[in-house]
């Protein structure tokens, strides 16, 4: 792992000595490329993980005649995980920098799609806008995931679009889940538009010695799929409720899957711009031999 914060190349140094001596071929590989693989996946998740054990820990066991009202608690919890993902490395001052930016574009949506009834919270607590809690704008979790896993897995892009024009269509994106009340849903032009651009690009993800090469479109769909099972937790944890779970939690509907999409495609172009993505190194086909181990890290 090149691009590490300072804990995670000290657990990357630790996981080399520890696999020093696997095969780079072989059943045994596979099993530790694999386990490698769900462990990065885990870290990468840790900010979204930690607020889902929030919600779920605020539905089961926080009291109802609380001082405290228990949207106000999970604000403070938010706030306190997003400063201990700093504290202890696991984040760096330039990705908060994004995270931050998705939050508030994250929060005016909310203020938005609240005001004309998409979905709703409890009308409690004073660390609300409107009657939009401010953890609200921590639910965007997939800012944090999209920077972390950036780094973890090194990540490297065939043929990826022009930045500029990339960016063209987040904003006509993130447009249109305000406009569509209004006028004229552009969604199907929109996913016509990502699968112009992003249609070609292959996406390289470095485990440990090997690198799997995925259709960048199918990442996406991974990634929405994903987020929606956690929006289903998040319901029904009473986090919010969208119109049909008023009278009780139900499955949030499947076509929420192609708005966290549509979502992804604003994440992706935000931290495309702190980190730009990078072209696959020329290299003789892999693996070859597992890393040399490095004894020190810096710091």
């Amino acid at each position: 792992m090149q691009w590490g914060t300072a804990l995670e190349q000290r657990v990357d140094a630790i996981a080399d000595r520890m696999l020093q001596d696997a095969a780079a071929r072989g059943a045994r590989a596979a099993a530790i490329e694999f386990i490698v693989f769900v462990l990065k996946q885990a870290w990468a998740c840790i900010f979204g993980a930690a607020l889902l054990v929030a919600l779920i820990a605020a539905r089961l066991l926080y009291p109802d005649d609380a001082a405290l009202a228990r949207n106000d608690a999970l604000t403070l919890a938010a706030v306190l995980i997003q400063v201990a993902m700093l504290v202890f490395g696991l984040e760096t001052v330039r990705e908060l920098r994004v995270i931050v930016l998705f939050h508030i574009t994250g929060t005016v949506m909310e203020l938005f799609k609240t005001d004309v009834g998409s979905w709703a919270y409890a009308a409690e607590g004073v660390l609300r806008i409107g009657g939009v809690p401010l953890f609200s704008g921590f639910m965007y979790a997939v800012g944090s995931y999209m920077v972390r896993v950036y780094r973890l897995f090194d990540l490297r892009f065939s043929r990826y679009p022009r930045r500029w024009l990339t960016a063209i269509v987040a904003a006509a994106i993130y447009a249109n889940f305000f406009t569509h009340h209004f006028w004229w849903d552009a969604r199907w032009v929109l996913f016509g538009a990502v699968v112009v651009l992003w249609g070609g690009t292959v996406m390289h993800a470095r485990i440990r010695v090997r690198i799997v090469r995925l259709p960048l479109l199918l990442v996406f769909a991974g990634v929405a799929l994903f987020l929606w099972v956690a929006e289903n937790i998040g319901t029904w944890a009473g986090a919010w409720v969208y119109p049909d779970q008023v009278a009780g939690w139900q499955l949030v509907s499947l076509s929420k899957m192609g708005s966290w999409f549509l979502l992804m495609i604003i994440s992706v172009v935000l931290v495309a711009w702190v980190y730009p993505p990078r072209a696959p190194m020329a290299s003789s086909p892999e693996p070859i031999e597992a890393p040399p181990v490095q004894q020190e890290r810096p710091r």
